[in-house]
């Protein structure tokens, strides 16, 4: 069996985990998150600890798939996710307009995102910018969409790059 899916989930301090009509409910301080059940994967729930069981052979890296999202969402209901973007170039810019996210990414516009639901979007500066929300996969998703407005190109290193992101440069054209 995997060794993902033997390893047990341990529930934090207020979460609470339901299973009904074939959709497991994790809720917490931060919010509530909703996951369709599987078919061939069995939860068993023993006080704050859950366990995963695969009911056939082949359904065994769909057990460990099921156990990691499941801790996941324990901890963006527990603690929350966040991810951090970083602005490199002259004139690059980030505010906030409301719940709207303003960037000045040197188009001859500003590029104005919407933020989903669920999702919390922050500018501590005007270079950088925080997704925070309680679904892991929304915030990498509405980080990818954020970066994806400009990304970093490779000669200056200018565009919008996750934190800790090392860019590779190029060597300019010698003449």
């Amino acid at each position: 069996m995997s060794r993902i899916a033997k390893k047990p989930v341990h529930l934090p301090k207020g979460v609470e985990f339901k299973l009904d009509a074939g959709q497991f409910t994790v809720k917490g301080p931060k919010g509530t998150l909703h996951l369709a059940k599987p078919a061939g994967v069995d939860v068993n729930v023993d006080g704050t600890t859950l366990t995963m069981k695969a009911e056939t052979a082949d359904n065994v890296a769909l057990a460990g798939t099921v156990r990691t999202i499941l801790a996941n969402m324990a901890v963006g209901v527990s603690e929350g996710f966040q991810r951090k973007l970083e602005l490199q170039g002259v004139g690059y810019r980030a505010s906030m307009q409301g719940k709207d996210l303003n960037l000045s990414l040197g188009f001859s516009h500003p590029t104005v995102y919407v933020a989903p639901e669920g999702i919390t979007l922050e500018t501590p500066t005007q270079t950088e910018i925080l997704v925070k929300g309680s679904d892991k996969q929304l915030v990498g998703e509405v980080a990818a969409k954020i970066r994806a407005f400009r990304p970093p190109e490779p000669y200056k290193g200018k565009g919008v790059r996750y934190s800790g992101e090392k860019i590779i440069m190029k060597e300019a054209k010698k003449a």
